[in-house]
């Protein structure tokens, strides 16, 4: 039986920009292999692949898969599977708050999705798992290299590179502006020495000179080992930014909000809602937020 697929640009108001998403229906059927060749075929960042829940509470089970390597979680996957999933119970008419519980291979994860007729559907959900910092990173001299980048344009103020952890892993490389971020390009002959084989998703760089007033940060982040030259839009890495916001930024206890800019050199542009809720000196909560639209629908043939 032929199977429905959808894509959506996740982490924008606009088609053709964000991060585009497959979304494949009704996949019990499919083993891991089939859904890797799918992925692979689809050639996009992600594809989500939606599964009977095993507690019939829950919205969905989903598995997600790069065109390399299936993933645990991430973020633009859940935020976009969930509003498809609202936009599709609701059938386009009316407005409706939804709350859609995705079983993911993290645990369960919770999104608010809010459905508005003539407006972008908006979801948010609280991080599964709150971001730890996760050990040292290669010298500054070998990130450099692998990024095209002179060691001087690395760090600014009292950021410098960090790796951080929450399910997955990044690499989070402090950029001195946003001219030399958008110079940096993954070196292929440097990359495994600087990254390789320490179970890194890849490299989040960022700085602080947005495009758009009404953001934070500036971003572009590289994955070559999971099949994906750069992200548009990394939801999974935002949610473990603020871990770096909070580790170099310090922040009083309270709720702090930041935009995140991503994709603008790939012609992209994302934008990402982070918030951060700090409770004696320490993360107690983690939201990402973002909008999505819907691109394209079909079938899989049998």
């Amino acid at each position: 039986m032929p199977l429905a697929f959808h894509t959506l640009d996740v982490f924008t108001q606009h088609r053709h920009a964000g991060n585009p998403l497959a979304v494949v229906m009704d996949a019990d059927a499919l083993d891991a292999g089939a859904m890797q060749a799918i992925a692979r075929e689809f050639n996009l960042p992600e594809t989500a692949f939606v599964l009977t829940p095993s507690n019939q509470a829950h919205s969905a089970r989903i598995r997600i898969f790069t065109p390399s390597s299936e993933l645990p979680f991430a973020g633009h996957p859940t935020v976009g599977t969930a509003i498809l999933l609202a936009e599709l119970r609701l059938g386009g008419l009316g407005n409706q708050d939804s709350l859609i519980a995705l079983e993911e291979e993290v645990g369960v994860v919770r999104v608010g999705v809010k459905v508005r007729e003539g407006q972008t559907t908006f979801a948010e959900f609280d991080a599964p798992i709150l971001p730890t910092m996760a050990g040292a990173l290669a010298p500054i001299e070998q990130i450099g290299a692998a990024l095209g980048l002179m060691t001087s344009e690395i760090g600014f103020a009292n950021h410098k590179p960090s790796r951080f952890s929450a399910g997955t892993s990044f690499a989070f490389i402090p950029v001195a502006s946003r001219d030399a971020l958008n110079r940096a390009e993954v070196q292929r002959s440097s990359w495994d020495r600087a990254f390789g084989g320490q179970g890194l998703v890849g490299a989040y760089l960022y700085c602080k000179e947005p495009v758009h007033s009404n953001a934070q940060f500036h971003t572009r982040m590289f994955a070559p080992d999971f099949g994906i030259p750069e992200d548009p839009a990394t939801g999974s890495a935002a949610a473990m930014f603020a871990g770096v916001i909070l580790a170099f930024d310090g922040m009083p206890d309270g709720t702090h909000r930041r935009i995140i800019e991503q994709g603008f050199k790939m012609g992209r542009p994302s934008e990402v809602a982070l918030a951060l809720e700090v409770n004696g000196g320490k993360l107690h909560n983690v939201r990402i937020g973002g909008s999505a639209v819907r691109m394209s629908q079909g079938h899989l043939l049998d």
